[in-house]
Order: structure tokens, then C-alpha cells, then sequence
């Protein structure tokens, strides 16, 4: 019954979303607050923790997104926030981790699309066959990404961003071994990709899961950003070490149920 009735009220979240879209009532929530949205996986594997999206689901956001908003880099996004101007309306799309499967299938619906991206890679797995103990619990593994092909999205013109170099919980360590995992991180992609890296997301991406000492080793570190992954939007108030990204998975029945959550923040 619980399952039924979670159903019944995400398709009624859907419909509520697609009326407030399509009566483009969006545009006076938009005119405030921006969306930074993050995928981790895009394949057909079944999965129970919600983490992948199919490549079906992933290109209709995408096409959500291209329809109701502006889509920006997550550059772009974060110069606004420097200076102070209003993001409303700019959505930017990320990935943490660096899946393989975000180099075979969600970079190619990307460039149909002429979307920009940001990948967020945890260095340390790149190029290897580390299981990390979330893939574990699903006994499931996804290979990662190849320094190639990390340098080729670059080469395509997405962004790289930093995401520690093991995946470290920056909630629990601090000192020199949060420095290694951040600003190691910028070192080892800057090393593979000859070229300059200002964005970094942290691992788990819950407000407690970063100490403020190491909020202040991100900037340290000539990072730009600082971004989460709990949810919510930001307007031109936010601090660039403060950005809120809303995780995009399984939860989400369709593209017009994230709708009516942005949506409800301002209703």
C-alpha cells in the first residue's frame, strides 16, 4: 500500500508540475533561483539505489531542461554568483564519480543536444577496478572512466571538475589528509589534463559531510566552488562555496516532478 500510495503521489506531483510549466508559471520562480542538477550513472543496469538513470530518462531532463530553462555552464553559473548577478532561469548539469558509462552514453545525448556539462571525477578511481563500497552493497560494479577519456570530454569542450581523489567523507577527515583528497585532487587533473581546474564538488554532498575547515581548504586550493548535493536552488545571494545541487534519479518519476519541486520552493 505504502508503495501504491508513493506512486499515486508522484504522478500527482508530475501532472501538478507539467500544469505549472506548461501555464509557464516557472518563469516568475525562475526569475529569482537557478538549478544545478547532478546525475551519477546513465546506462540500462537495473538498480536499487538510485543512482542511474536510463539513457531514455536521462535525454527527456535534458530535454526539460533545454525547453524551460537556460542552460549554462557550471562556469557560467558560478561567474554570476561572483559578481553578485541573478541566476534566475540558468540551469547547469554535473556528474560525480566518473563512471564509464558517462563517456559512452550521457556525453553523446550532451553534444546532440548542445548541452554543456560539468563531470566531477574522484581521481584515484579513474583507470582503475576500485568498487566503491555503495556499488558494493548493490553487488554490482561499473567500470570507470580512462584518463583518455576524461581528457577527450575536455577536449570536447565539457568541464572537469575536482571530486577528492578517493572519494573521501570530508565531514570526517580534516587536516593534511583533507588537503591531500582536495587539493590533490586539482593536482592530479591538472597534471592529466594540462590544464586549469576551478570547480569542486564533495563527495556524499550533505551538509554535514564537509567541516567548514575544509570548506576553507576548497578555496585554498584556488577552487571557484564549493558544491553540494542536498538539494535546493540558489539565487544571486549564494556564496559560490555554498551551492546547492539537486540530485536527478529514480526518485523522480519524470522530468515535471523535479518541476513541481523547484516550483514548490517559491509557492
Amino acid at each position: 500500500m505504502t508503495v501504491v500510495n508513493g506512486g499515486v503521489k508522484r504522478a500527482v506531483k508530475a501532472a501538478l508540475g507539467q500544469g505549472l510549466f506548461n501555464l509557464r508559471v516557472h518563469r516568475m520562480i525562475e526569475a529569482e533561483r537557478g538549478l544545478i542538477v547532478v546525475f551519477h550513472r546513465v546506462n540500462r543496469l537495473p538498480t536499487t539505489d538510485g543512482l542511474t538513470a536510463t539513457p531514455e530518462k536521462f535525454e527527456g531532463f535534458c530535454r526539460f531542461f533545454s525547453r524551460y530553462f537556460n542552460v549554462v555552464s557550471l562556469t557560467t553559473f558560478v561567474q554570476a554568483l561572483e559578481q553578485g548577478r541573478s541566476v534566475g532561469g540558468m540551469l547547469a548539469i554535473t556528474f560525480d564519480d566518473g563512471y564509464l558509462d558517462n563517456y559512452e552514453i550521457a556525453a553523446p545525448i550532451l553534444t546532440r543536444l548542445n548541452l554543456p556539462a560539468t563531470f566531477f571525477v574522484t581521481t584515484r578511481f579513474i583507470g582503475s577496478e576500485i568498487v566503491p563500497w555503495w556499488d558494493q552493497e548493490i553487488g554490482m560494479a561499473f567500470p570507470w572512466m580512462s584518463w583518455d577519456q576524461v581528457r577527450a570530454l575536455h577536449a570536447q569542450g565539457f568541464e572537469i571538475g575536482a571530486h577528492t581523489r578517493t572519494h573521501s567523507d570530508l565531514g570526517l577527515v580534516a587536516g593534511d589528509a583533507a588537503l591531500d583528497e582536495i587539493q590533490g585532487s586539482r593536482f592530479d587533473l591538472e597534471d592529466q589534463l594540462g590544464a586549469q581546474v576551478q570547480l569542486f564538488a564533495y563527495p556524499y554532498g550533505r551538509e554535514h559531510q564537509i567541516k567548514e575547515s575544509n570548506r576553507d581548504l576548497v578555496a585554498q586550493a584556488g577552487f571557484r566552488c564549493c558544491c553540494s548535493s542536498y538539494g535546493g536552488s540558489n539565487t544571486k545571494t549564494t556564496s559560490p562555496l555554498f551551492v546547492r545541487r539537486q540530485p536527478i534519479s529514480s526518485w523522480f518519476s519524470s522530468p515535471f516532478e523535479l518541476g513541481f519541486e523547484f516550483a514548490a520552493l517559491m509557492i
